[in-house]
């Protein structure tokens, strides 16, 4: 039986996700909380298997909460349970220990799948997260893979300011070949246009 409890302010989602739960032969709610601190006092109590934590809580946050939570229980996995979807909300709650990003928006049976995911180890994102960002590292790796020798060269002219212009005649060739080359990589890397493939060059600092 996988036990879950429930951090959450709005009494109504609560009851939502308990209605939710309530006819699922291997998922059990042994309680719910509207603040932080209660859910700290129920985790000690009822040891659940999962906690759905909401990040903007009274008396103690869902960041906070999860930080003392996995401290003391590190085998209870924890689900954010957020209507953010901005990066820091998502790594500063995967950084004090969640195992998985949901938003409340998605659908209920997401949460179903969220729970049975996490409880296994293995980690859950929503649909409209891209987790990628919390590693640069293989994002780096990805943009080498899918990026020719050439792009990447370009690339990192580009990330150093450099105009179609310049850059053809660094590396000798005609402006409308670069220009080829930028609209490859926005495509590839799903960019929108030259400001983010400038964006992208500059931020990832790429040493290719």
């Amino acid at each position: 039986m996988i036990t879950v409890a429930i951090a959450e302010d709005h009494q109504s989602l609560v009851d939502g996700i308990q209605l939710l739960l309530k006819y699922e032969e291997d998922i059990e709610v042994v309680g719910h909380a509207n603040d932080g601190e209660r859910l700290l006092e129920i985790v000690d109590h009822k040891r659940p298997k999962v906690v759905l934590m909401d990040i903007k809580m009274p008396k103690i946050d869902g960041i906070s909460a999860t930080k003392l939570l996995k401290k003391k229980h590190p085998e209870i996995k924890v689900i954010a349970f957020s209507m953010f979807d901005q990066e820091d909300a998502v790594a500063q709650m995967i950084a004090a220990g969640a195992s998985g990003y949901l938003l409340k928006n998605s659908p209920l049976d997401e949460v179903l799948h969220a729970i049975r995911t996490v409880v296994t180890g293995e980690t859950f994102f929503d649909q409209n997260i891209d987790p990628a960002f919390l590693n640069p590292e293989s994002n780096t790796t990805k943009a080498k893979n899918l990026l020719s020798k050439s792009e990447r060269d370009i690339l990192k002219l580009i990330g150093q300011g450099k105009s179609s212009s310049e850059i053809g005649a660094i590396r000798f060739t005609a402006v409308s070949t670069v220009e080829k080359h930028r609209k490859n990589m926005i495509s590839k890397l799903g960019l929108k246009g030259k400001g983010e493939l400038l964006r992208y060059a500059l931020e990832k600092k790429y040493e290719f």
